[in-house]
């Protein structure tokens, strides 16, 4: 049964991580999201850029609620130093697909817990291989509109499972929480 863990507060507006969390029977108390620059800085990694967002995303939560625990995260995509985000419209989606075909990526998601007293920040990668796309498969997907608001343009818990030939890490890291690292974070605060 599903237990609301008080005084924990989830920085994030997304569905999925809180359907992660439902999954392993953790409900936040509440639920609030950040609204934070998340522009890449010159000269900053893609690590050093999901550390920098999920800090400020809990960061900025912290700020509102400084008696209650903050869980936030970030999760990108990236190939090489490429980081893949959130696609803009469909030409770009269509693009992340189009380099992904055939290729390995990996997905990174920084996780950050913080309170009064306590401050932890982990990262966790996964590292999948797509098959090779041909444009048919690519077009299909973009029709199922699930590419919209996700890192690299797909959802692996979706039609894009279809294109994972590999998965090397976390399967719900790559959906957008590493829940066996955020329940052991959880823990290591004695919130669960």
């Amino acid at each position: 049964m599903a237990q609301v863990i008080s005084g924990l507060v989830l920085a994030s507006a997304s569905p999925r991580r809180l359907d992660l969390l439902k999954s392993i029977n953790i409900i936040p108390e509440l639920i609030q999201a950040s609204e934070i620059d998340e522009s890449f800085k010159k000269k900053e990694n893609p690590i050093s850029y999901c550390k920098r967002l999920a800090k400020e995303k809990g960061d900025f939560v912290f700020d509102q609620f400084p008696t209650k625990n903050i869980l936030s995260a970030d999760t990108i995509v990236i190939c090489g130093r490429k980081i893949f985000g959130k696609p803009r419209d469909h030409l770009e989606a269509k693009k992340f697909l189009n380099f992904f075909s055939g290729r390995k990526h990996t997905v990174v998601t920084a996780i950050y817990l913080k309170n009064e007293k306590f401050n932890k920040l982990k990262i966790v990668s996964s590292k999948v291989t797509f098959k090779k796309l041909d444009q048919n498969d690519i077009d299909d997907y973009l029709q199922t509109d699930e590419w919209r608001n996700k890192a690299g343009a797909y959802a692996i818990q979706g039609y894009a499972e279809r294109f994972v030939k590999t998965l090397n890490g976390s399967y719900s890291n790559v959906v957008g929480l590493p829940l066996y690292q955020v329940f052991n974070l959880l823990k290591s605060a004695n919130l669960v």
